[in-house]
């Protein structure tokens, strides 16, 4: 519950209960809910050099593409730009991304946050037994740690 601070008007001091806290989600349509993408970018081949991402893609395939997988409540252009200008940003995208890599994942958006947190480690993981380089994903490194 949220308290109102008391208001002053002139000598008498007007007192507001609690007020019911009240979300967006409670006025918006089912379709609303639908806003969350998962998105690829292409990395820097540099990617591939580095000791941790060859320690997460044993079985990459040298020839293929490094590529971040993430998940946004945001359009996956403008999640990319912030991205590129630190906000919120991945160190891998923010140093080493190029672009967004569409085909791979444009057919499969929108959708509610479950399926998107899900598709991510799908997508993920597919990616990875393709041969790809695969950084990100964030939620598949907490399902493997035990934490999500």
């Amino acid at each position: 519950m949220f308290f109102a601070p008391a208001l002053q008007f002139g000598k008498r001091r007007a007192k507001i209960g609690p007020l019911k806290r009240r979300t967006l989600r409670k006025f918006s349509s089912g379709k609303a809910k639908d806003h969350h993408n998962v998105y690829v970018v292409l990395l820097s081949p540099a990617v591939g050099k580095l000791r941790k991402v060859r320690l997460l893609n044993p079985d990459r395939d040298s020839q293929k593409p490094c590529v971040y997988v993430g998940l946004t409540g945001l359009p996956p252009e403008e999640r990319f730009a912030n991205h590129q200008q630190g906000i919120k940003s991945s160190v891998f995208v923010k140093r080493y991304g190029l672009r967004l890599v569409p085909e791979l994942y444009e057919h499969l958006n929108p959708m509610p946050y479950e399926a998107a947190a899900q598709m991510e480690r799908d997508l993920t993981e597919d990616l990875r037994q393709a041969g790809y380089t695969v950084v990100g994903g964030l939620h598949l490194k907490r399902k493997r740690m035990g934490n999500g």
